[in-house]
């Protein structure tokens, strides 16, 4: 190993948390060196949030273009496949990261392209793609930001299948005839969808009773029901118990419990992640190879108090925007430790702890219709002990979600603290329904209360007008 190269942090991962821990220690004045095996922007920059939404936004706009009158009879062709693929390919740069790299350099960070790994205390070895190896030294911290990658599900048969994962998913230059799909989350909706509408026979098998097991049951019933609309099959209760490729090319069966055989030409496994852990050094620093990294919430590893771990690896919450999230207040935590500014702010809301990734942790599912959520679903609140009431309201009947689109299908909850009289969860379902989130998420993470609610006076005619509808279903 050649002499050590000393920085205040070094960031292991170089995707939206990492890239977001550089920008806050920047910021603070502290030298900072990113270590990226693949590509700078990670996960979601390249294989998840960006080329699914870049696939899903023509399918949506079309979908709503149906319900428009005046409108609907001019959309009635299948989507421009090549167009919709060229514009994804823009989005991820075609898969390539210059303009990350750019962003980095232009903030002042050192970019080390290569396998990183703990090595020891506040040390991270460095093995480039030419073989070339370096030794980062933190004086303050280190942080991993790994991520996590797709579960290839154990089933006889998979090694010779060449299943799709979340990358394939979102990379592919052409739809599939047949597509199959195992899983019922988010990534097995959102394709679902997406492919679907670029002409695949899609056909959803989940283990479980249905759709999007995280959010409120109707979440998962309204989504199922539009999928069916837009012809794909969708089965519940089924699991797979082996898979059967054709040859190199030939098409791909799966083989359920119970004998039935389903035949595809692609088969994507949508059936969770796992953390990128196995070979970054855990065991110089007495972690477990392989295994998720727990933290604080300030994101601190507990017992090691240089070592830092945001976004999917510390399996807090398995969303970008909570990463970069978790990336600012760690950041903000290193800085003030750096600085020796007195005693952190670690109390509920406070600037130096995660809160919102256990108590205003939002979601936004993109299928027709959208699924969006924030906070605690109501069997969660009732199972914490909370003394609550849900309100529901049937968001088609809010004009603004009339004049958005003809027959339009939704549905509104509410979860309120009845002690308190704050929102603990909100959950919207309808099309455009990802834009009233962030709303919900002021309302939830602010512990609005209810009474000062009544003074948000929602414009007419939007679809935001739910939200007076709620407070008087909640009024009575």
């Amino acid at each position: 190993m050649s002499e050590a190269v000393e920085y205040d942090v070094v960031v292991l991962g170089g995707g939206p948390a990492g890239e977001n821990v550089v920008d806050r220690t920047r910021a603070a004045g502290l030298s900072t060196a990113l270590v990226e095996s693949e590509l700078v922007g990670g996960e979601c920059s390249y294989w998840a949030c960006i080329p699914s939404k870049a696939l899903l936004r023509p399918a949506l706009a079309r979908a709503d273009a149906h319900r428009v009158p005046g409108l609907a009879g001019s959309v009635a062709g299948p989507l421009d496949a090549a167009a919709v693929f060229a514009h994804r390919d823009y989005w991820t740069g075609s898969w390539k990261d210059d303009g990350q790299v750019d962003w980095l350099e232009s903030v002042g960070a050192d970019v080390y392209r290569g396998h990183g790994r703990l090595y020891g205390v506040r040390k991270v070895a460095v093995t480039s793609p030419e073989g070339e190896h370096h030794v980062l030294s933190a004086r303050h911290a280190v942080v991993v930001a790994t991520g996590t990658r797709a579960v290839i599900p154990d089933l006889p048969g998979i090694g010779d299948a060449r299943p799709w994962t979340s990358r394939e998913a979102t990379s592919a230059q052409a739809a599939p005839g047949r597509l199959l799909i195992v899983g019922g989350s988010v990534v097995a909706v959102e394709m679902a969808t997406a492919w679907q509408a670029l002409g695949s026979e899609v056909t959803l098998l989940v283990r479980g009773s249905g759709l999007l097991p995280r959010m409120e049951p109707f979440a998962g019933e309204l989504v199922a029901e539009a999928l069916r609309e837009a012809g794909a099959v969708v089965r519940t209760g089924v699991a797979v118990e082996s898979v059967v490729r054709d040859g190199s090319t030939g098409p791909v069966a799966v083989v359920l419990e119970g004998g039935e055989t389903l035949e595809g030409d692609e088969l994507l496994l949508a059936t969770g992640r796992s953390p990128r852990t196995e070979d970054i050094g855990l065991d110089t620093v007495g972690l477990t190879p392989g295994g998720w990294i727990a933290v604080d919430d300030s994101c601190r590893v507990p017992g090691i108090d240089w070592l830092y771990a945001v976004g999917d690896v510390n399996h807090r919450a398995l969303l970008t925007h909570q990463g970069k999230y978790q990336a600012r207040i760690a950041g903000a935590v290193i800085a003030a430790r750096a600085a020796g500014n007195g005693p952190l702010d670690t109390g509920r809301w406070g600037a130096h702890v995660a809160t919102a990734d256990t108590e205003a942790l939002p979601q936004a599912v993109f299928t027709d219709p959208e699924a969006a959520s924030v906070g605690l679903t109501l069997a969660e609140a009732e199972r914490a002990g909370h003394r609550v009431r849900a309100v529901d309201y049937d968001l088609g009947k809010v004009s603004g979600a009339g004049l958005y689109a003809d027959g339009y299908r939704g549905r509104a909850r509410m979860v309120v603290d009845l002690d308190r009289e704050i929102l603990l969860g909100v959950t919207f379902v309808g099309p455009g329904a990802a834009e009233l989130l962030h709303a919900a998420t002021i309302a939830v993470a602010g512990e609005v209360p209810i009474e000062r609610l009544w003074h948000a006076v929602p414009a007419f005619p939007t679809i935001s007008e739910i939200w007076l509808r709620l407070l008087e279903e909640y009024r009575g």
